[in-house]
């Protein structure tokens, strides 16, 4: 094959993939060259993106230089492709995706570590992405969200210039230029909780329609698994008839042999998105289905019951609100210290602290506890790393979906050998401990009980959440439920209690407030 031309914007991060693609070409054997070509988006840095006449702005003129012949491949960032192709060009092979998360880049002085992905209250975030700004905004509602332009190396520096409190970027660029950011308090925003645009983090390759000998070569490189999960994003945002500057997230990733899909969506970058989440065994109509969600005309539950108190500034409150739901928060049990002083036995060769709930970690802190200095802290999920926040203190392990079996395993790996403390409540199940490696020492400390309400009321809500096996017992002593209503069970062992009573219910990627609103959200009445 004849030496190949490879058209790039001239950004180091443009010049770093199509690098990594020449590079990629010339492991089987095919020799090409790099042809910069400037696009409308580095020649106009004065506006907003989604001010920009048009689509495309990124690859216009690489796609007009491809059908004009004087290159033979265009390399995009995927995300920023109109998901319609021009007449006589396609998509020949798409790159192993990289790490789609979102990274949060805090000045020091600007860290509240107390606060919600770590940032003081009120802090100036710069990005350009609508998305972004939805999803942040629900998440901190009090902080300022600022345009930001640039190539990577011209936003970090921006920060630098202390022109932000903060910056938002994708984990994808940071990593592939290998930037340091040490000088930077560096929080990563995982894709479950801030939801990725359709197919970031991965490379277009786009050649010629009636190029067919080149479309055969470029097999060799193709990713079929990332085509796969990124073909079901880029089509959700096809048939939302959005841009890159619609507020959508989308996200497609495979996991023990299931599709895993998370969908964020927002009318305007400043209204608060909607979210769902799907787990399923094919990819076929997915696309047709998250988008009927969404549709105006859907009926949700006029009301949900849930069995703990929820705030007036709860991000479920705020997603059930927005739908005009009802919500019944009670709690069906009450919790009691059962440790008073902390002996400082307990905490003299600990490394790590482990905390299976919020109740946990407030029960361990009213404690006062004197730690050791180089102590590290491993949570359940995002609930109880809130929690831990509140007290003080970062979290080196956050648990990560709804299965308790899955977040025990990769503890157990990572704290084999070591100390673990185990604040608890009386009546815990003992998953993790149970799970931990015979090399590795516990130390139990249950601290609190719970306790059953007398008297609980029936509730006639849609929608029935329980938090904890607890609060299931304490409800199904003296009532049922009636037909049509749904469960929904946070957490495995709030699952098993279902499963032992034969009742159907729903399990949420996450046992946190998102995780609830995107079950919610899925719900059909």
């Amino acid at each position: 094959m004849k030496r190949l031309i490879i058209g790039t914007r001239g950004s180091d991060l443009a010049l770093w993939q199509a690098n990594f693609i020449k590079d990629t070409l010339a492991g089987i054997g095919v020799e090409a060259e790099l042809k910069i070509i400037k696009t409308q988006g580095d020649k106009i840095l004065n506006l907003r993106l989604d001010k920009l006449e048009g689509k495309g702005f990124f690859t216009k003129e690489l796609e007009e230089e491809l059908l004009g012949g004087t290159i033979d491949i265009a390399v995009h960032s995927h995300k920023d492709l109109p998901t319609v192709h021009p007449a006589g060009l396609t998509i020949a092979a798409v790159t192993e995706r990289e790490d789609p998360s979102e990274l949060l880049l805090i000045l020091k002085d600007c860290v509240d570590i107390s606060k919600k992905l770590s940032l003081k209250n009120g802090a100036m975030v710069g990005t350009s992405s609508n998305r972004r700004k939805a999803q942040l905004l629900a998440l901190r509602p009090d902080l300022n969200i600022e345009d930001l332009r640039g190539n990577v190396p011209t936003r970090i520096q921006k920060l630098r210039d202390e022109d932000y409190d903060a910056i938002m970027i994708a984990k994808a660029g940071v990593n592939r230029l290998n930037i340091d950011l040490s000088e930077f308090h560096v929080e990563v925003v995982d894709t479950t909780e801030l939801v990725p645009a359709p197919a970031q983090g991965a490379l277009a390759i786009q050649i010629r329609e009636n190029d067919t000998e080149l479309f055969e070569v470029l097999q060799k490189i193709h990713h079929a698994d990332t085509a796969a999960e990124i073909g079901v994003e880029r089509k959700v945002l096809n048939l939302f008839e959005g841009g890159c500057h619609m507020p959508l997230g989308c996200y497609c990733k495979k996991e023990n042999g299931l599709f895993e899909i998370w969908t964020s969506k927002a009318e305007t970058d400043e209204d608060f998105p909607d979210r769902l989440f799907y787990r399923v065994e094919s990819l076929d109509g997915m696309a047709e289905k998250i988008v009927a969600k969404f549709s105006a005309e859907r009926k949700f539950p006029a009301k949900v019951f849930i069995s703990r108190e929820v705030g007036e500034h709860n991000y479920l409150r705020k997603a059930l609100e927005k739908h005009q739901i009802e919500i019944d928060g009670r709690s069906l049990i009450r919790t009691f210290p059962i440790v008073n002083v902390l002996d400082p036995f307990y905490l003299k060769h600990i490394d790590w602290i482990f905390f299976s709930s919020r109740n946990g970690v407030d029960y361990f802190f009213n404690l006062k506890p004197v730690l050791p200095k180089h102590v590290k802290f491993g949570v359940a999920g995002r609930g109880s790393e809130d929690s831990l926040r509140r007290a003080g203190h970062l979290a080196d392990y956050v648990g990560e979906g709804g299965d308790i079996e899955d977040v025990a395993a990769l503890f157990a790996e990572q704290v084999a050998g070591q100390t673990v403390l185990f604040p608890r409540a009386q009546d815990s199940l003992l998953t993790i401990q149970k799970a931990l490696k015979p090399d590795t020492r516990v130390i139990d400390l249950p601290i609190y009980e719970t306790v059953m309400e007398d008297d609980i009321d029936q509730t006639y809500a849609e929608v029935l959440i329980f938090t904890s096996p607890s609060n299931v017992d304490a409800y199904f002593v003296d009532n049922l439920l009636d037909p049509g209503q749904q469960v929904i069970a946070i957490g495995n062992s709030t699952a098993k209690k279902f499963d032992e009573m034969g009742l159907k219910y729903i399990l949420p990627y996450a046992p946190d407030e998102i995780g609830l609103a995107e079950a919610v959200f899925g719900i059909d009445v």
